[in-house]
């Protein structure tokens, strides 16, 4: 049965240490405003029928790791010509390892699945604390960020280390240690870190986009029993909305 004009979605989102209702909520708006868009949510990989049958796939998750016949799947999914638009930390593998001497978290960033990483192209490595940074516009003139003037965020400023091919379209700029993460994989001799890129694979792509954090009172349990104050990052500037308005674009293009 044809399903005309339809696009077919599969929404991942889910996780740890993040306020993963708020983004599934803000996430799903952003999607109902286009009309051609239905939807399907999950909060891991484990569908991946129903994920490799949609039109394209979008996710916001935090140490949420397929497993190898998943990630192979995921690994033909977008070969075979499909868009990913992967927000925030789904590029992520976390072990919090025993504090440090001042009782300090410390955490690792393993290489537990490079496969799910090069097709992502990038892994999480690290973060500095939590502040104010600006978002740079690297290709101004291409479609998904023109328009959009240098912003402020006070966000996760991402750190990753790099897989294959990627167009770099938002930047940020950081170039110091960061004690709170074992890895500096990440450091590649330039203080440009990227926020915003497309990485070609196979014949289709990923578009992905480091911002986004958020967090709420309950979040970081086991850990810590209560977060003293909630997170809402980028979702508090209009630049970020418009930004995933127009990756949800993005995608829809090659459905």
């Amino acid at each position: 049965m044809s399903k005309s004009d339809r696009i077919d979605v599969y929404l991942v989102a889910g996780g740890k240490y993040h306020n993963i209702d708020f983004a599934r909520l803000e996430l799903l708006k952003l999607l109902a405003e286009q009309p051609r868009i239905k939807v399907q949510v999950g909060a891991d990989f484990s569908a991946i029928d129903a994920i490799c049958e949609c039109d394209f796939l979008i996710t916001y998750t935090c140490d949420v790791v397929p497993t190898e016949d998943q990630t192979q799947r995921l690994v033909d999914y977008v070969r075979s010509g499909k868009k990913w638009f992967a927000l925030h930390g789904t590029n992520s593998i976390l072990r919090f390892l025993e504090p440090a001497a001042d009782g300090s978290l410390r955490v690792d960033c393993p290489e537990e699945n490079v496969p799910f990483m090069e097709v992502l192209g990038s892994q999480f490595m690290a973060h500095p604390p939590i502040q104010p940074y600006e978002v740079y516009a690297t290709e101004p003139d291409h479609e998904l960020v023109k328009g959009i003037p240098t912003f402020t965020v006070d966000d996760e400023l991402y750190l990753c280390k790099m897989h294959g091919e990627h167009q770099t379209l938002l930047h940020c700029l950081w170039e110091d240690d960061v004690v709170e993460f074992v890895r500096d994989d990440w450091q590649q001799g330039s203080n440009v870190q990227p926020v915003l890129y497309i990485h070609p694979y196979g014949d289709g792509q990923v578009l992905y986009f480091t911002l986004g954090h958020c967090r709420g009172k309950y979040d970081m349990q086991p850990l810590i029993e209560e977060y003293p104050a909630p997170e809402e990052g980028a979702w508090k500037t209009k630049e970020y909305y418009e930004v995933l308005r127009r990756g949800i674009r993005w995608a829809m293009d090659s459905a």
